[in-house]
């Protein structure tokens, strides 16, 4: 396995044209089904966000940190403990609480120009260690690009959308890879007290609204 520096560098000269034949060959449109942003079987909706996003889009929305995103809940135990990331928040019904239905069932982005990177570049993601892979194994692959579970998939996708998409995918993977070595180098164990919830992030040890941990 190369090293996660190795791999960033990799991201980092990956070519955006490149990117966006592999979209085009694989084939892509939102159907606005709501699938990615919603539960699934008693699963909440969990989508990774980068702190500065979670503060861009507390800042656009007036709302709090904690209204935006939540502890990734991968590692918690009864709701306590330590864990490394941050996920959207979700609704009572696990649903990302900034999706939105229309009175027909359509699906809807409550903040959809300032969405997340992961929601930007949804089904898709890169072929690296240490990129996140969205929704399980890939169902397509076309080069370096993977394709995960999405009835939109297969379709026509015009050539600028795919280069819109293939810059953000680009942007995502060197910004997924930056973010874990930051958490590599900035993580020392914190020991919460019972009850506490400690995020590790690229920023350092934080508590659920974003501040930082000095327990």
């Amino acid at each position: 396995m190369e090293s996660l520096e190795a791999e960033l560098e990799r991201a980092k000269a990956l070519d955006s044209a490149d990117l966006a034949d592999a979209i085009e060959d694989i084939g892509f449109e939102c159907t606005r089904c709501g699938a990615c942003c919603t539960s699934e079987a008693d699963d909440p909706h969990t989508a990774t966000v980068f702190p500065d996003e979670v503060r861009e889009l507390a800042d656009e929305t007036e709302y709090d940190f904690r209204d935006v995103a939540r502890p990734m809940p991968y590692g918690l135990t009864d709701g306590e403990g330590e864990t490394f990331e941050w996920a959207l928040q979700t609704d009572d019904c696990g649903d990302c609480r900034f999706y939105e239905e229309d009175g027909d069932g359509t699906g809807a982005c409550s903040v959809h120009p300032d969405r997340p990177l992961i929601c930007q570049t949804y089904p898709f993601s890169v072929e690296l260690d240490g990129t996140s892979q969205p929704m399980g194994e890939a169902v397509d692959e076309s080069g370096i690009v993977r394709a995960h579970e999405c009835e939109g998939l297969g379709r026509d996708i015009d050539r600028e959308h795919a280069e819109e998409l293939a810059d953000s995918l680009k942007e995502r993977a060197v910004r997924e890879l930056e973010e874990a070595i930051g958490v590599r180098d900035n993580y020392e164990p914190a020991n919460p007290d019972s009850g506490d919830v400690v995020v590790h992030d690229s920023e350092g040890a934080k508590t659920p609204d974003g501040t930082e941990y000095e327990g």
